[in-house]
This record gives structure tokens, sequence and C-alpha cells, in this order.
């Protein structure tokens, strides 16, 4: 997923050469034509089809770094996903133009990098000089602040009032309390290599990410004591009230497909389901690390199978097409955005390898690791709210897709029988919205009573 590309150059080397004139014997002055040194500029790359700009999670490499091909030199996050972006040449990382925490457009420098030593300090002028079409790190209020960190993990006896500039900006709540680590992919590696416990740190990267300098600090043993002084400081982390806080790049991808969706016209329909035999189900095979979300799936998947059309998608206004793979988008909220990892082939898949398979996804949505294919293959999307006691959503079709169905949660309900007494069932509503151009009232209500038909008799769901 790297683009690092060959651009222009500064001279650094020259050579003389004799040239001939056309009168006999007549000798001109030797005439210098310059080498060109090879100064390249890596470039943000585009990490998805949506991608605009992209933030320096970390870089992985120092100005200085010798450069192998192949070589990770930098952490970005794109609007879905931490990526580690390569070198496609051999050299040293001359100048660092986008500092961590900075955004810029794709296409844009953010680094150079030179082919020998000697070209680092021409590099480095360039940089300085405004040479490049790059822009200047673009960043937020708090990236100051965020930057705190590397001169109290150096300097221990740093002002307190450092600590609390620290404190106010670069904790973030899903690396304290036991609660799931946030750290740049070259981050865990390095701690792991290094046997540095992420846990106990406290991250100066971006809204508090643990990056490669946190853990280099712990290791050389002058991190701990800083991370131990801001923890003091923070008691309960929270919100300035009257802030105005701009969006991460995910949120912002969010924004964007929220509005294009409201081009779509759509219309939403709500079924019953009772759960009874599901839950039933779940219940005896939980142990075997079978999760409800991949049996909603899975049921969901078959009965997509049995009604293509609800699996369709449109993309151009003029026609609409009947997609060859079911694969079932969920939703999952991470720190900073939504994401919709997905189950590609579910109703091919069996119960214990798709939940296997989501337990792995998700693993890699909280640790923004997901690659492409990963989460923008969906056809159908569920969102399930059912696990906070939520009874009935409506959910906003995502762009590109023809519906996706809300889930509540299953709950005791009073109901009459067959024989017209009065009994309790679980049971849960679904919400389905979808696009009236490809599908109809008629579609989404055979394929509700289809679904509702699998999960009240889910023997199917384990072959």
């Amino acid at each position: 997923m790297s683009r690092l590309l060959q651009t222009p150059f500064l001279p650094s080397v020259t050579l003389p050469t004799k040239t001939r004139s056309s009168v006999t014997g007549f000798r001109v002055k030797p005439r210098i034509i310059p080498i060109q040194a090879k100064i390249r500029e890596i470039f943000m790359p585009a990490l998805s089809s949506t991608m605009t700009e992209g933030k320096i999670v970390s870089w992985v490499k120092s100005e200085g770094d010798k450069l192998n091909k192949g070589e990770s030199v930098v952490v970005v996050e794109s609007d879905k996903a931490d990526m580690d972006v390569e070198t496609f040449y051999d050299g040293y990382l001359a100048a660092i133009m986008v500092e961590e925490g900075g955004v810029a457009p794709v296409g844009s420098a953010i680094a150079l990098l030179a082919e020998t030593e000697d070209e680092i300090a021409d590099a480095k002028a360039k940089a300085s000089g405004g040479g490049g079409d790059s822009q200047a790190p673009t960043s937020s209020p708090p990236t100051a602040a965020i930057e705190a960190p590397v001169s109290v993990e150096k300097k221990i006896a740093a002002p307190p009032v450092s600590v609390k500039a620290v404190a106010a900006s670069a904790v973030h709540p899903a690396s304290e309390g036991g609660k799931r680590i946030v750290a740049s992919p070259y981050a865990k590696k390095l701690a792991k290599e290094l046997k540095v416990e992420l846990a106990g740190l406290v991250g100066s990267g971006p809204m508090g990410r643990i990056v490669a300098k946190d853990v280099e600090a712990v290791a050389a043993g002058g991190g701990v004591q800083a991370a131990v002084a801001v923890k003091e400081v923070v008691a309960a982390p929270g919100v300035e009230l009257g802030s105005v806080v701009p969006f991460t790049t995910m949120q912002g991808a969010v924004s964007r497909n929220m509005v294009e969706s409201l081009t779509v016209p759509t219309f939403r329909v709500g079924y019953t389901i009772t759960t009874d035999a599901l839950d039933a189900l779940y219940k005896k095979i939980k142990s075997k690390g079978v999760t409800m979300t991949a049996l909603l799936a899975k049921a969901t998947a078959l009965a997509l199978a049995k009604h293509p059309v609800v699996n369709s998608s449109c993309r151009d206004g003029n026609s609409f097409v009947y997609n060859s793979s079911i694969n079932v988008a969920v939703a999952v909220a991470i720190d900073g955005g939504l994401i919709t990892p997905v189950l590609q082939n579910a109703d091919k898949v069996d119960i214990y390898s798709l939940s296997r398979k989501w337990k792995e996804l998700v693993d890699k949505a909280r640790a923004k690791q997901l690659q492409p294919q990963e989460y923008n293959t969906g056809t159908f999307t569920l969102s399930n709210l059912g696990m906070f006691g939520v009874d009935r959503f409506d959910a906003i079709l995502p762009p590109g897709t023809g519906a996706i169905m809300a889930v509540g949660a299953s709950q005791p309900s009073v109901v009459a029988t067959k024989d017209g007494r009065i009994g309790m069932k679980n049971q849960m509503q679904v919400n389905v919205t979808a696009d009236h151009r490809v599908i109809y009232g008629s579609d989404l209500a055979q394929f509700l009573q289809t679904l509702a038909s699998i999960i009240e008799d889910p023997k199917d769901l384990t072959f």
C-alpha cells in the first residue's frame, strides 16, 4: 500500500566533457554538464478509494537513517485504518516534512529521500526552502500539546506545567485503566522485540496513541517515570465543554459517506422475529467459540441467497448489479469512528470458521489494521445495538449497497399462542433500510419472512 515516487532533484556532481566544433583543428573550452542527484519525494499515499488526506501516526525511521527497499518508513492513518508505508528505493531519510500528528493531502510530499549521504544536506535545504510542492504540515490545536511528551520523557525534571499539558491532550481513554491499548503497528512490533509492556504506557502520539519513541524511551529506562507522572495527574479524562474539535480522518470519511447516502431514495420495513430457538442454539455452541454476531450474519446470508435482489446494488443510477458474492458487513464502533468489517462469502463458510474470522476482524478493526478488502467489499450490512438494550432503531444506508438491517435486543414478550392462550417468547425487532431504486417493499417482506423462518428454526446454521 505504499506510494513513494521519484521527482526532481538537486545538482550535486559535475563532470567536464569535450565537445567538437565543425571547424577542423578548432578546440573549444570544455563545457560543464550537470549530473542530477537523486533526491526523491516521499508522497502521502492513497490507501483507499475514498481517502483524500492522511495523518502521520508515527515515523518508523528518523532523519539520516539508512533505508532499504521494502522497509517500512512511516505509519499513516487513512480514513479506515493505520497502515505501514514502505519505500521502493534504497537511500537515506533526508528530511521529514510532515511531523507526527500532521495531516497532508494525498499526493503531497511528506519527506525527502536522498540516494547517498552526500545529498542529505541538499535535501534538507530543499525542504526548508520550500523546494517541493508539498504543503506544510496541517495540524489541529491539540497537536502542539501532543508533542510535549517527547521533552517529558527525555527530561524527567521538566516543569509540572508541561506534564499537565500532556495530560490534557495526550491521554486517550482507550489506553488506560486496563482497557484496549492503542498503539502504532511498529510500536507493537518494537515492544515485542524489546519486551516492553504496553499496558503501562501513556502514548505521546495523536490522541494518546503509543508510538515507537514511547517504547524506545521505556526500553532505555527513561520513559517509565514520565508515564507514571502523567497517570498521576489525570484522574478521569473527559471532554472540554465548549471546545471545538476537528474531525479525525475516519470521522471525516464517515461524514462524507452519510451525506452521500442522503441522495439515495430509501424506505424502511420492520419485522418481529422470535429468537427462542436461536438463543438455545447459541447457548449450546457458545463454548465452541461461536458468537451471536456470526449466527446473525450466517442467517442473513442464507436468506440473501434466496433473495438476490436484496443483495444487489445500484451505483450509477441507471443500472444495478446482482452481486456474485454474499459479503455481510457488520458495523463496529471503534475509537474516533465507525467501521464495517466484512465476512466474505458468509453463506458458504461454516459457523465455526465464521466466528473465528469475525473475532480476527474485530481485533484488527480496533487496532486499525484492517486491509481495504476487509472493510470495503460488503454487499449487505448489519448494525446491531441489541447488546445495549436498544429494542429498535433505523440505520442509514451505506453508499454503494442495496440494504442495511438494524437489529434490536431480544427481549421476553407476552404473545398469543396458536391455541388462543397467552405465553412468553423472546422476540427481537429488525428494521431494514433499502434503496428503493432497486429493492421494493415486497422484496424486503419476502426476505424478512425467509430470515425469520431461518432464525426460528436454525438447524441450517450449523451446517
